[in-house]
């Protein structure tokens, strides 16, 4: 008989004793059957690795010296894990019994598919997809992502639309299956961007190898979203902001950066002018200050690990909607992931495994 890949679920925590208290239960339920679970430690204040430690037992405890967000926790932390396949899980994620085989049998039978994400649903909402992930995620011509069942902050209730296994563009941080061999290959995350954009940044960084990237519906995990940062703080609109021109930069093959920038850069500046037109200057600040600190990065560029992987064009992507998104959002109402198509663009083009 083949042996199972081994899995490592590991949980990256900073503070979560309360989504700990409530999510480990389903975690440690799960019915994979060479599996690991690893709490990975980002220097907690509070008491979540003694109560791990002390109600969980079977599960490994790794401490990171420092609180290195998303990126760098998740890099420390896993140079310690030994494992077929890493899943990467946040904190405030309740999973069914069953939620990892459907995802491994997808991989084992596509060796293609270096990373994978579950169908995302909302930890309170359960009919109706999540932010972070939903249905898988996709980017439109100009960087700004989004997910089959999730555009901008319209999410769609789940009648089984999206049940397709599809090669995607970006899979969700917030249940990442991604295979260790490809995850040290690209040399994990980027640690500069801390946290936000930093998987979609990975997985580009993985098609660019030639791998590829999948959404397994036959997988389905709760996620209640917000547990760092919640929707509509100013400093995870900074994030994204910055972390998202840094990753366009980074991935962009050259013939295509200076259109990109130049569009990129006068929508953002209507961005800001409505954020303070709505009466959210700080939001205005958050976008100004990104700016400012994505000019400081490149500054800083050259003493950066240099990036060796093949330049390729983003048209030649999965996952890439031919098409300007927020343009078909906001001035043609389509705001479902099926009504994208229409004039001026491409049809989302379905790539089904």
């Amino acid at each position: 008989m083949t042996q199972l890949p081994s899995v490592a679920v590991v949980i990256l925590n900073w503070n979560g004793k309360s989504f700990l208290e409530r999510f480990l239960p389903s975690v440690c339920a799960s019915t994979y059957q060479n599996l690991q679970i690893i709490l990975a430690d980002n220097a907690s204040s509070d008491d979540s690795v003694a109560y791990t430690a002390a109600h969980y037992p079977q599960i490994s405890i790794i401490r990171n010296p420092s609180n290195n967000g998303f990126a760098g926790g998740y890099n420390e932390a896993l140079q310690h894990v030994k494992a077929d396949i890493y899943v990467l899980l946040n904190q405030d994620v309740e999973v069914e019994p069953g939620w990892i085989e459907p995802v491994i049998e997808l991989m084992a039978a596509d060796t293609s598919i270096a990373a994978c994400q579950p169908k995302l649903r909302a930890y309170h909402d359960r009919k109706s997809f999540e932010y972070a992930g939903a249905a898988g995620g996709w980017m439109d011509i100009l960087g700004y992502t989004f997910c089959r069942g999730r555009i901008l902050h319209t999410t769609e209730v789940d009648h089984g639309q999206y049940n397709d296994a599809q090669y995607i563009f970006w899979a969700t941080g917030a249940a990442l299956f991604i295979r260790s061999e490809a995850f040290h290959g690209v040399n994990g995350f980027d640690p500069y961007f801390f946290a936000h954009m930093e998987e979609v940044d990975l997985c580009w960084r993985l098609q660019r190898k030639g791998l590829r990237v999948a959404y397994c519906p036959g997988s389905v995990v709760y996620h209640v979203g917000g547990g760092s940062l919640p929707q509509g703080n100013p400093r995870k609109l900074y994030l994204n902001f910055r972390n998202n021109l840094i990753m366009l930069k980074k991935n962009l093959h050259p013939s295509e950066q200076w259109i990109v920038f130049s569009q990129r850069v006068f929508l953002d500046l209507l961005a800001a002018a409505k954020s303070l037109a709505s009466g959210k200057p700080k939001d205005m600040v958050a976008i100004f200050k990104a700016y400012r600190d994505y000019f400081r990065w490149k500054k800083i560029r050259h003493t950066l690990p240099k990036d060796t992987l093949p330049q390729v064009r983003l048209f030649a992507l999965e996952g890439v909607f031919h098409g300007i998104m927020i343009w078909r959002y906001y001035f043609l109402q389509r705001k479902k992931f099926s009504l994208l198509e229409g004039k001026g663009g491409h049809a989302p083009q379905r790539t089904k495994k």
